[in-house]
């Protein structure tokens, strides 16, 4: 019983790295190399008389050192520097692979590999820390701080282990990596593919062959087949070129040649580098549908609702000259280009078309704008128009569903009026003999 207990105390003062209490006898022997020694022999030491005894109502962090099955390697626990902490990692790690696989003493292994890590990581050397901002071809690596988000590695193709790894995300084109990876990326970063060439390839599928490749992958140039050998081929749906598995990993991606040719939003197979051009580029308008395909909006119900946009160009002109208008930043909207013209379309209000929010979305806006107009602001009010057939009803504004606005002079009438009156518009007309009488011969002086 009295040897049980000085077995106790001696391994609580000797195999505990986060114990601070070691006794003036402890620094003589000087280093955790003679303690393993010590702690192999099965003799031990008896403790002096004068030393006191050790005692902790709670222990910093418990590896399970005492245990018996990984009595070995525990003396290397002791290390306090960077070096035989490293030393400690590696013959964990050679533990880890010759005990059974998904044992109990496996995965207790494995647990104190991590805070063999993190006690690695505490410890060193604050002038070898990893930047946190690297820049490499164009791309703008930023460190990341999250520990447990697991991600893959976009350069070995392997787990990110957050805990224990460092590991880098692009803020452009987010493509994530290992710390180890960084020196080793070849690809440029795609965002300054869309700053310089901000368009889409509006063939669908535009494929040539394997042969024009040269049977390589067109991002990586490594041999590929389609048997598989020395690597599989994987067709990309946007370019129609072919890629190895490292740089095609069957992502799925809208293809913008297939919407705006046949209203088709079906997700399909594309690379990786295809995947995040096309997820940097949906909300870009850059998309003339009009004159890509005119008739696509005679067939697809969705899109007769984006005839607000009109609208929305006519109020334009009331807010430009309103101070209220201008104070409040009604113009500054999510889809900016909705106010500067009626033209362009991203892949996202295409997108959100086909789902009904943007007919929601664009109501919203002509509500908003035209409560401005017609209610809140007075000087835009008294912008309005009366009808100068009929000379009857309420102000007109040429964005109103039941008006027509004439298309020489901008000026607005009932529609029922406009076309009822078979006539030309008064305005016009108005303008017409008002420039004839100024150009008219003058007649024969009646004194003479």
């Amino acid at each position: 019983m009295e040897h049980d207990e000085k077995l106790a105390r001696f391994r609580q003062v000797h195999l505990n790295p986060f114990n601070k209490q070691l006794g003036p006898w402890q620094h003589e022997q000087g280093a955790g190399k003679e303690a393993l020694e010590v702690a192999s022999e099965e003799a031990l030491p008896e403790l002096p008389p004068g030393e006191p005894e050790f005692r902790c109502p709670e222990r910093v962090m418990d590896l399970g050192l005492s245990e018996d099955h990984f009595a070995r390697p525990v003396g290397l626990f002791l290390a306090s520097d960077i070096q035989q902490l490293r030393q400690a990692i590696q013959e964990c790690k050679q533990v880890i692979l010759e005990l059974p696989e998904h044992s109990e003493k496996q995965k207790d292994a494995v647990v104190r590999l991590i805070h063999l890590r993190l006690k690695l990581q505490e410890l060193k050397d604050p002038n070898e820390d990893e930047p946190n901002i690297r820049v490499l071809l164009e791309h703008r690596f930023y460190k990341e701080k999250s520990k447990s988000v697991k991600q893959t590695c976009d350069k070995c193709h392997t787990v990110i282990w957050g805990l224990i790894q460092t590991w880098y995300t692009c803020t452009g084109c987010y493509y994530r990596c290992h710390s180890k990876c960084l020196n080793l990326i070849s690809k440029p970063c795609v965002r300054s593919k869309v700053s310089h060439q901000a368009e889409y390839e509006l063939n669908i599928c535009p494929e040539a062959g394997l042969d024009s490749q040269d049977y390589r992958c067109a991002e990586c140039r490594a041999p590929i087949s389609l048997r598989g050998v020395p690597s599989e081929a994987r067709q990309c749906d946007y370019t129609g070129q072919y890629y190895c598995s490292h740089c095609h990993w069957n992502d799925l991606a809208v293809i913008p040649a297939r919407v705006v040719h046949n209203w088709d939003f079906e997700p399909r197979k594309v690379s990786r580098g295809s995947m995040r051009y096309l997820a940097l580029m949906v909300s870009r308008p850059v998309l003339r549908l009009r004159e890509i395909n005119p008739l696509l909006f005679n067939y697809v119900e969705e899109l007769v609702e984006i005839r607000l946009r009109q609208d929305i160009l006519l109020m334009k002109p009331y807010f430009i000259t309103c101070r209220e208008a201008m104070a409040a930043r009604l113009l500054l909207q999510d889809r900016q280009h909705f106010v500067e013209n009626d033209e362009m379309y991203s892949v996202q209000d295409l997108l959100d078309a086909h789902t009904g929010r943007l007919g929601c979305s664009l109501a919203e806006t002509h509500t908003l704008f035209a409560k401005h107009i017609k209610l809140d602001c007075e000087r835009c009010q008294a912008k309005g128009f009366v009808c100068e057939l009929c000379r009857e009803g309420d102000v007109l504004f040429p964005f109103d569903s039941h008006t027509s606005v004439c298309a020489d002079c901008s000026a607005v009438f009932h529609r029922d009026c406009y076309y009822d009156n078979s006539t030309t518009c008064p305005r016009c007309a108005r303008l017409t003999l008002r420039k004839q009488s100024l150009f008219q011969e003058p007649g024969p002086d009646v004194d003479a």
